[in-house]
């Protein structure tokens, strides 16, 4: 898969990700992250990409003509216009199934925003996704294209050492991952859950799933609406809200 990721700051961006998993998965060609800097496409002399809005008010606005063209030469290179994301606390919130979607693109761009946003009519003509990591702001859009690099590259054949990875950790099926336990059997006066040294692999699955069903009602009860449990794990979810509230 092949990363387009327009920005004012490919350095940052570049050094951010050619590390760990996702710099592996790059030296193995599994996936490219390409930086190009939009002030290369600017026309003035003194690489400015940016002024004040109409209208007036506080901050500037990146300009059209450096985007767009930047956009472009990405376009003009590949052939064809891919998907191009917009990093904006103005989009949906990225999630782990549009990590998935988007891992089945060839190629995909994302856009890197700064100072008090990008003139809106480039946006119209060349964005095709508006997505945000948190109801939060940050300086820029580097950031989240580095974070939506990481989860997607995850969901890339290859990516991932072990082909389980990306099907148990947290998320998958809307339901938060199991605790794990590594060596020793006890640390602190703390020992591994017996189940877990059983040698059982029926029992562990089976306990490893109730976890995860009674973590996510703990800590993240929104997403067990969305999550598809069993008539026996719906009763064991309610026999422990149950519990909790006398």
């Amino acid at each position: 898969m092949n990363f387009h990721i327009l920005t004012l700051f490919p350095d940052m961006v570049a050094e951010g990700l050619n590390t760990s998993i996702i710099g592996r998965a790059a030296d193995k060609g599994l996936v490219t992250i390409d930086c190009i800097n939009i002030r290369d496409y600017t026309l003035d002399k003194h690489k400015k990409v940016d002024d004040y809005p109409y209208g007036g008010g506080a901050g500037m606005v990146m300009q059209a003509q450096p985007v767009y063209d930047a956009w472009k030469s990405v376009v003009e290179r590949i052939g064809y216009k891919p998907r191009t994301v917009y990093l904006t606390p103005q989009g949906g919130i990225f999630s782990q199934p549009q990590a998935k979607e988007l891992a089945l693109e060839k190629d995909l761009i994302l856009l890197c925003g700064h100072y008090e946003g990008i003139d809106e009519r480039v946006l119209e003509e060349i964005v095709t996704d508006y997505v945000s990591i948190g109801d939060y702001v940050l300086t820029g859009g580097e950031l989240p294209a580095m974070v939506m690099v990481d989860a997607i590259s995850r969901m890339v054949p290859g990516v991932l050492t072990n082909d389980e990875s990306g099907s148990t950790e947290s998320l998958e099926g809307n339901l938060l991952e199991y605790p794990q336990y590594s060596r020793p059997e006890e640390w602190n006066g703390k020992k591994v859950p017996a189940i877990l040294l059983s040698g059982d692999h029926a029992k562990v699955d089976a306990w490893r799933r109730e976890q995860s069903i009674l973590r996510t009602a703990e800590r993240r009860p929104d997403l067990l609406e969305k999550a598809q449990l069993t008539e026996k794990e719906q009763a064991l979810l309610g026999k422990k809200l149950t519990e909790e509230k006398r």
